[in-house]
């Protein structure tokens, strides 16, 4: 009996090594879209009253967490008997974050003066950002599933499990530090009397909110245009073989635009036979 109960307890010390090691490897395979997803995510955290963005990140966070337990069960199920499907569920993903970036430049360019988003438009908002981490969920979940086809498929469960729950508590961790930045830095000028290293600090922090948010739209905007580019490129290798001396970002970039604009002039047509002029 004992011996029994300590060969399980040996199984589930072997079984939490294979897991260390299939995670740490999945980690490290998605960190590229791990960054892009923070990029995109902390741009649209923002642009809310202080007093409703901690909120705003909850909500996407529930959002995103219930994404990954949507998609971690499906992912499984698809590889194991539908893994063909996959590659076009990437693709249609691909075309959707194409087109939100192509979106957002489009928007920039042709419709400045626009007013920042107010508190009533914030469920649309909330809404799209969790659309967003969907998409970007698939692309996570699939590569860190990719990096375990080989092992058992209890390994296979409880890694990618694994890498989808860190992957959201990363991103939106960060994502509440950013968004939070200026009120760390009047706390510090508060605590530090009008003087001194923390009050110098304090103030960069607060000055520095309003460009990290700026700056953080645009990588955001690219990251979205790169991530589609990149699963377009994935399933079209051959382009790189066309243009041998072209870096792949390059060409991701190329692709994803054109990808974007496509879909946006689908929309427009969409629109424009439905009556919407503007």
């Amino acid at each position: 009996m004992a011996s029994g109960f300590f060969a399980v307890l040996d199984d589930i010390a072997s079984l939490m090594d294979d897991v260390a090691v299939t995670t740490k490897v999945a980690a490290t395979k998605t960190t590229g879209i791990l960054g892009d997803d923070l990029a995109v995510n902390a741009e649209k955290a923002t642009g809310f009253v202080a007093s409703r963005e901690l909120p705003v990140l909850w909500a996407i966070t529930k959002g995103s967490l219930l994404n990954k337990l949507i998609i971690v069960p499906i992912a499984l199920l698809l590889n194991a008997f539908f893994p063909a499907i996959i590659p076009i569920v990437l693709v249609l993903g691909g075309f959707y974050l194409a087109y939100e970036g192509v979106e957002k430049i489009i928007e920039f360019f042709f419709h400045k003066g626009r007013t920042a988003p107010e508190v009533k438009e914030e469920s649309a908002k909330v809404k799209a950002a969790i659309t967003t981490d969907f998409i970007l969920s698939i692309e996570i979940v699939i590569i860190a599933l990719g990096t375990v086809l080989d092992e058992p498929l209890l390994v296979q469960i409880i890694t990618v499990a694994l890498v989808a729950i860190l992957a959201t508590i990363g991103v939106y961790g960060i994502v509440a530090l950013i968004v939070r930045m200026d009120d760390a830095g009047y706390s510090l000028i508060k605590s530090s009397k009008n003087k001194g290293l923390l009050f110098a600090l304090g103030n960069v922090l607060v000055k520095a909110l309003p460009l990290v948010i700026k700056l953080l739209g645009i990588v955001g905007t690219v990251a979205l245009i790169l991530v589609a580019g990149g699963i377009f490129l994935h399933h079209a290798e051959h382009l790189l073989q066309l243009f041998p001396h072209l870096p792949s970002f390059i060409m991701e970039l190329l692709l994803g635009l054109i990808g974007g604009l496509l879909v946006f002039a689908i929309v427009r047509l969409g629109h424009y036979f439905r009556g919407e002029r503007n």
